[in-house]
């Protein structure tokens, strides 16, 4: 079964945030980070792949002009496999930055329900993290968040729609988009 074409999907989807009103909320957040991380300590920057690229790539530059440095690592945990739905947890890479002791920015594009970073950031606390604090370029308004999750930092709200572009894909397609996009009808 060959999967659906971007093209197709962008000809009914509807812009929701263009690049500039992203890069925008990335600054706001960047402010808002330098203000916690004010101590001087240097924090461990775990991006979540591959959807947080873009937004992280961008956060970490914003945090760098602010005199903010960060230490880098990644990790690839995912529930989508290129679907639509998620399903179980799947760890394709953890962080090799020991992590006890240290305070943990993880960054991700968006807090849907919130079951993958909640399960990333017990991870962080289970390896002794002594803070975990979470940016996410986009949050989901609906009511179907997880108990015991939320973002410290957001960049855009955004409807109950199934969203791709800028890190997060249709099909394993759009992440490159420079917008954010709802699927249409």
């Amino acid at each position: 079964m060959s999967r659906p074409k971007l093209s197709d999907a962008l000809r009914t989807a509807k812009v929701l945030f263009e690049r500039p009103a992203l890069e925008a909320a990335i600054a706001r957040i960047a402010d808002e980070l330098r203000a916690a991380y004010a101590d001087g300590e240097v924090p461990v920057y775990l991006t979540v792949m591959n959807g947080a690229m873009p937004f992280a790539a961008q956060l970490a530059f914003a945090l760098g002009e602010r005199g903010l440095d960060l230490e880098f690592d990644y990790l690839h945990a995912t529930r989508y496999r290129g679907e639509t739905h998620g399903a179980d947890l799947v760890w394709k890479h953890r962080p090799e930055t020991p992590l006890q002791g240290r305070k943990v920015l993880l960054v991700d594009d968006i807090l849907d329900e919130g079951h993958t970073l909640l399960e990333i950031r017990r991870w962080c606390e289970a390896q002794g993290a002594a803070e975990v604090r979470i940016a996410v370029l986009t949050r989901k308004l609906h009511d179907r968040c997880v108990a015991g999750i939320h973002a410290d930092h957001v960049g855009v709200e955004l409807p109950d729609a199934f969203v791709f572009g800028y890190g997060m894909d249709y099909y394993e397609q759009g992440r490159n988009l420079p917008a954010v996009y709802a699927l249409g009808d």
